[in-house]
C-alpha cells in the first residue's frame, strides 16, 4: 500500500497533523470519534493535541492496527524524522541499577 502520495508530510514535529490525518483517513468527525476508534479515553487525544502527552509506542501501534497504515507513515505524519529509535542505557534496567551513575572504574564486591 503506497500511502505517501495521500498527503504531504509535515515539515516539523506536530501531533495535530497525525491526529487530523487519522480522522480524515478513517472518515471520522472529531477527536471523540477518534478516541472511540482507538479505544482510548478522550482526554488522551486532548492531551496529545495540546502537547501535554507524547504519542507513545503502544498508541502508535494501536493507530497502525486501526488504520492499516505502516508505523513509518504514521511517524512521517507526526513529523518524526528520526531514522531509528535510540534506547536509553537506563531503560530496561532494574530501578537500583538505573539510579546508579557510571563511575568509570571497576566495582568491587568485597571479595578478592
Amino acid at each position: 500500500m503506497d500511502v505517501s502520495d495521500e498527503s504531504p508530510a509535515p515539515d516539523h514535529f506536530n501531533p495535530d497533523n497525525l491526529l487530523d490525518f487519522l480522522i480524515k483517513r478513517l472518515g471520522l468527525k472529531n477527536d471523540a470519534a477518534l478516541s472511540r476508534a482507538l479505544e482510548v479515553a478522550p482526554p488522551v487525544i486532548s492531551k496529545i493535541r495540546h502537547r501535554r502527552m507524547p504519542v507513545g509506542a503502544s498508541l502508535l501501534i494501536r493507530m497502525h492496527e486501526v488504520s492499516d497504515l505502516p508505523v513509518a507513515e504514521l511517524r512521517r505524519q507526526l513529523g518524526d524524522r528520526r531514522k531509528k529509535f535510540r534506547i536509553s542505557p537506563q531503560q530496561g534496567l532494574p530501578k537500583e541499577k538505573a539510579d546508579e551513575t557510571p563511575s568509570g572504574g571497576s566495582e568491587s564486591n568485597g571479595q578478592e
